[in-house]
């Protein structure tokens, strides 16, 4: 991957970024991308790996067939894994301060608008007579089918989509951490948004135009959810707040699927990794709750063998752990 894939077309800056008296807005002005922005980060880190629909970007269920990788998105773990520079004072005062809970929040929020303005596009949301499965949860329908009039059920119905039983849900396992977010950082906008999620769930079991006009609402409602999080502050006990949303008891009875679980658990190590990146949690106190997450992530460890109760009842274990160091 080279460098102008994120920060775009280099020939009006690359021979002078690095010189003086080259700054960062110098740069920005010549055609640089601003990463540091979060909204604009989450755009760029989406078009690969989420998928948009620009040329051979946008990942079909024949290409998950032929064996790509699930498609999920959380914008800060995935620019700590890019990470290529350091957050010191230098970049800082270049470029202003980075801030954890800010870049995955509004990563939940771009996921959301993208996927469902995806979905109003006809001709990416259908393949001939059938939906493009990309867009829904892929554990929903690849799970163990057995004939035994014992076995047990593998799946909870969800209170978060009043769809019909046995219908396949949309994959929304960024709905349901935006649903948390929304919670705790944007209250004022938090009935109208789950209200928007809700409909176009049951606007599934309409009919195509009905979903792709939820769709659009939907994706509106993050939009919006979008612009208030990368525009408020954040201070230093929100982390905590975000984490126990997602381990409370609005949130956890919607963690009754594979995905919408490892993207819980991804979160709330993410953000404890932020609270100590902070100090606002010692590293020695991080360690020591460590195994109580790794619980966690040993419950979506295998799709095959994911128990709802099982990975709720351990994550909740873990947000306890963190809220007693607050």
């Amino acid at each position: 991957m080279g460098c102008e894939s994120c920060h775009g077309p280099a020939s009006g800056w690359l021979s002078s970024h690095y010189a003086m008296p080259a700054t960062h807005a110098s740069n920005v002005a010549a055609g640089m991308i601003p990463l540091e922005k979060p909204q604009v980060r989450a755009s760029v880190c989406l078009d690969c790996h989420f998928g948009s629909d620009k040329p051979g970007q946008f990942v079909t269920h024949s290409m998950m067939a032929a064996g790509h990788p699930r498609v999920s998105f959380e914008l800060d773990l995935f620019s700590s894994l890019q990470a290529h520079y350091n957050l010191d004072a230098d970049y800082v005062k270049r470029k202003g301060r980075l801030d954890s809970l800010q870049l995955w929040a509004v990563g939940q929020a771009e996921a959301v608008k993208r996927s469902t303005r995806l979905f109003t596009n006809a001709s990416l949301a259908t393949e001939g007579m059938f939906p493009q499965f990309y867009f829904y949860d892929c554990h929903s329908c690849h799970r163990q089918i057995t004939d035994n009039p014992a076995a047990k059920r593998t799946f909870e119905t969800n209170p978060g989509r009043p769809i019909p039983f046995g219908n396949p849900p949309y994959n929304d396992e960024n709905m349901i951490m935006l649903s948390a977010v929304a919670s705790t950082l944007a209250p004022g906008q938090a009935a109208r948004y789950d209200a928007a999620a809700k409909a176009f769930h049951a606007a599934m079991a309409q009919g195509r135009p009905q979903a792709a006009e939820a769709a659009r609402a939907l994706s509106f409602a993050a939009g919006t959810l979008s612009d208030a999080l990368a525009a408020r502050h954040y201070s230093n006990d929100t982390a905590f707040q975000v984490i126990a949303a997602i381990a409370g008891k609005a949130i956890t009875p919607r963690l009754t699927d594979y995905t919408g679980s490892a993207q819980a658990v991804m979160a709330v190590d993410t953000l404890l990794n932020a609270l100590v990146r902070e100090g606002r949690v010692t590293v020695g106190a991080a360690a020591g709750i460590r195994a109580q997450i790794n619980r966690a992530y040993v419950a979506v460890s295998a799709p095959e063998k994911f128990d709802p109760g099982s990975f709720r009842a351990a994550l909740g274990s873990a947000a306890r752990s963190i809220e007693a160091l607050r």
